[in-house]
């Protein structure tokens, strides 16, 4: 008999000076491309729970190694159900990234926050019920702190660099997160405004609680591109009229999204990088060797 030759395992990539960032930008709706970006390198990073959802550009932008990544794959191919959230947020750990930039289309649920305004929301209401929102589960259990769902530093930074660029954009409100990718019945929005929620949108709450999970600072530039369908003096929310609007407000978030990189400061003044600190419930011993690999990235420092 011809004895058998082992297979040889597939080699993984070491990851090099090239391939890695320090800040990530997730462009939404409008956005599939990062402007100024300098010296770029595309690479497909192959994460546990699958594929992003396009390639990630890694370059240099205003001094600093930054990762983009299109939110709906260029060509905007997925809806905000089928995007894979997981790979997005496991695939930026991976190549360093400590600062999400996540850049969004939402509605206005408020007469003073008219279309083509931003706004850096501080808090989420999740009404998605079809999206695996978690890194944990299969023999490890994490609970993560998530009173405070953005961080602060960052939020601070984007409000600055709003007034750096000459945009009108709103400090803190509420992100009310919808499944879609229909947009609201008149009655839903009715209910949003009368529970208070500032703006509507379909992605950023997914997001939010992964990068937490993972350890990365996360904050997001809204730019409001509609009066939902509640208001009376406004037709029924058209994606005519939002493609128009992110049109004409990408240009305001390059600009922004460039201020806020330069002025990035060098350290993390926030609780972001020990979110699992004491998160992780399960005994260090009963967590299976499968799910130790498969989230390295996250829980190395904590289980060794």
């Amino acid at each position: 008999m011809t004895p058998k030759v082992p297979k040889p395992k597939p080699k993984t990539a070491k990851r090099t000076t090239a391939t890695r960032a320090e800040i990530g930008i997730i462009g939404g709706s409008g956005l599939y491309a990062m402007p100024g970006l300098e010296r770029t390198r595309e690479v497909r990073v192959k994460t546990p729970f699958g594929d992003p959802s396009d390639g990630l550009v890694i370059g240099t932008l205003e001094g600093k190694r930054v990762a983009f990544l299109a939110r709906h794959g260029r060509g905007h191919r997925l809806t905000p159900s089928e995007i894979n959230y997981r790979a997005n947020i496991y695939a930026l750990k991976l190549l360093g990234v400590e600062r999400v930039l996540s850049v969004s289309a939402v509605g206005s649920l408020r007469e003073d926050l008219p279309p083509l305004e931003f706004m850096m929301p501080d808090q989420f209401f999740d009404r998605t019920y079809r999206r695996v929102s978690t890194f944990f589960g299969d023999g490890i259990v994490a609970h993560v702190g998530f009173d405070k769902p953005t961080c602060p530093q960052l939020a601070g930074v984007l409000g600055s660099a709003c007034n750096a660029a000459g945009v009108k954009g709103h400090r803190g409100g509420t992100y009310v997160c919808i499944e879609g990718p229909q947009f609201s019945t008149l009655a839903e929005a009715h209910v949003h405004r009368q529970l208070r929620f500032d703006i509507v949108g379909m992605t950023n709450v997914t997001e939010a609680k992964l990068a937490r999970e993972a350890e990365l600072c996360y904050a997001t530039i809204a730019m409001i591109t509609d009066y939902d369908c509640w208001h009376p003096e406004h037709s029924s929310v058209t994606l005519e009229e939002i493609v128009a609007n992110l049109n004409r407000n990408a240009g305001n978030a390059c600009n922004v999204l460039r201020n806020a990189v330069r002025e990035m400061p060098a350290a993390r003044e926030c609780k972001c990088a020990r979110a699992l600190a004491h998160a992780i419930v399960t005994d260090p011993k009963a967590v299976p060797a499968a799910a130790r690999r498969r989230l390295a990235a996250i829980v190395r420092k904590y289980i060794t």
